[in-house]
Order: structure tokens, then C-alpha cells, then sequence
């Protein structure tokens, strides 16, 4: 058989010349084309497409919820820790008032504004033999005051606390850190962010405006760090926008030692 076909080419290749060979195996070419680009334009059309044809560039597979990532990103665990200024208190968003009442603790609610600072000292030197803790509500504001006050908290060693459910944010923290006892209470809200950069009038930012806030994040470091407190608190500023706010857990404010004990329930006592 194998003969008898070699036989048979042999002849058709003697009966047709160079030139209608060549046609016929571009012809040939030409066709098994055709046939593999229609099975390629087929198989992009089907709608049961195999899954890795299918597959765009950029995989986004949700997580089950009890199964952790196994390379969670470094900003989950901030991103689902942020939250929005506290607004709504009209006694916060006034400066600062400082008001005495019993069992030595000196009230100071609102915003820390400049010359906050020299107000709180002035009443610290006429009634200092009487304050025994710092009780805060602010959303705080002037961090030069805010790192005064604290150091003055600190010199007289007196303790400072933020009552349940009361906030304690911005700056604030910095005048919580000086106390030399540090009580929180259930619900309180303690949260820091970023050192906005002083403005200039044209509201461009310029390399001076970046200095100055610098200047101010590295004596806010060496504050905390001469009050005892985890430098950690300060990382967690300085990686949240100054419009929002990185709050810190209960179990975190111990960590972290910005509190050493948690305060003793009181009933709210009506004011005279």
C-alpha cells in the first residue's frame, strides 16, 4: 500500500507544475487560518468561557469573615478605626471654661484656644492648694496650650480624668497625658490626628507652614515621651488626616499608658 501511494504522488507531482503547487499550499494556509481564528472568536463569545480566559487583570476576592487574609494590607486595621470630628456640643465648641467644684476637680470644658493656657495657670495659682484632678471635655485645639497645660498638670501632680461618655480628642490627649494619674470612663472618647500646617493668607502651603508643623509633632514626641507615655499614640496622629480621628480602645489607653486606672463610677450631681 505504502508503494502504491508514493506512486501516486509521485505522478500528481509530475502532472502539475511549480507554480500550482505553491497555490495550492497557500490555499491550504490560508483555510487552516481562517478555521483557527473562527474557533479563537468562538471561544472569546462563549458565555462558558473557561475561568482563566475569563479572569480580568485585577483579582478582588472577598475574604470569608472567619478566615483572616493571610497579607492583610497595614491600613485595614486604621481605615476601620477612623471617624468624623465629633460635632454637635455647643458647650465644646466654645473656649475653654474652668470651673472648681467639689472633691477638688477642676472642671475644663470646651476648646483649647490660644491663651487657654494662661487662663488655666492664673486659676491653678489661686485655688491650686485645692485641685486634685483635671476632669476634661474638649475637642481640643491649641497645641501649645494643650502642652503647656499639661506640664503644669505634671509640676503640681495633679491627676487627670475624662468622665464616661465625655470626649477627650485633638490636643486634648496631650492634657490628659500630663497628669500624673489618668482615668477614663466606659464610652469616653479619646482620639488624636494629624498636627494641621499653619496657613499662610493665599492658603498655599509653603515650606515654612511645613517646618512649623514639624517643629510642633517633635515637641509633642518629647512630651509624651517625658510623660511616660507609648510613643505609639503619637504614630497614630501623625498616620490620620486632621479631619478625622484615630480613637483608641479601652484595653489600647493601657497599653499605651496614657491611663493608669479606670475612675470611679459618680452620679451626676446637679450644678448649683
Amino acid at each position: 500500500m505504502a508503494s502504491a501511494l508514493n506512486r501516486r504522488v509521485h505522478a500528481w507531482l509530475a502532472d502539475n507544475p511549480d507554480e500550482s503547487i505553491l497555490r495550492w499550499v497557500f490555499r491550504t494556509i490560508l483555510v487552516v487560518t481562517i478555521v483557527v481564528l473562527a474557533a479563537d472568536l468562538i471561544e472569546l463569545n462563549d458565555p462558558h468561557a473557561s475561568s482563566e480566559a475569563a479572569s480580568p487583570q485585577l483579582d478582588i476576592r472577598k475574604e470569608p469573615t472567619d478566615a483572616p487574609a493571610e497579607n492583610p494590607s497595614v491600613l485595614t486595621p486604621l481605615l476601620k478605626r477612623l471617624m468624623p470630628l465629633p460635632k454637635g456640643d455647643p458647650a465644646l465648641e466654645q473656649p475653654i471654661s474652668l470651673e472648681l467644684r467639689g472633691g477638688g476637680r477642676l472642671y475644663a470644658t470646651g476648646t483649647i484656644t490660644p491663651g487657654s493656657a494662661r487662663a488655666f495657670t492664673e486659676e491653678v495659682e489661686r485655688h491650686g492648694e485645692y485641685i486634685k484632678t483635671v476632669v476634661l471635655n474638649s475637642p481640643g485645639g491649641s497645641v501649645a496650650d494643650a502642652l503647656a497645660m499639661g506640664r503644669l498638670i505634671r509640676a503640681r501632680k495633679f491627676s487627670t480624668e475624662v468622665e464616661a461618655g465625655k470626649t477627650c480628642v485633638s490636643s486634648c490627649p496631650l492634657v490628659l497625658a500630663g497628669g500624673l494619674e489618668r482615668r477614663v470612663g466606659e464610652r469616653a472618647t479619646i482620639g488624636v490626628h494629624q498636627v494641621a500646617a499653619v496657613r499662610s493668607a493665599n492658603a498655599v502651603r509653603t515650606d515654612n507652614d511645613m517646618s512649623l508643623a514639624q517643629n510642633v509633632s517633635a515637641r509633642c514626641q518629647r512630651y509624651l515621651a517625658d510623660m511616660g507615655i507609648d510613643l505609639k499614640v503619637w504614630v497614630h496622629a501623625m498616620e490620620t488626616p486632621h479631619d478625622q480621628l484615630f480613637t483608641f480602645k479601652p484595653d489600647e489607653l493601657k497599653t499605651l499608658n496614657l491611663v493608669t486606672s479606670v475612675p470611679e463610677s459618680r452620679p451626676e450631681k446637679p450644678r448649683s
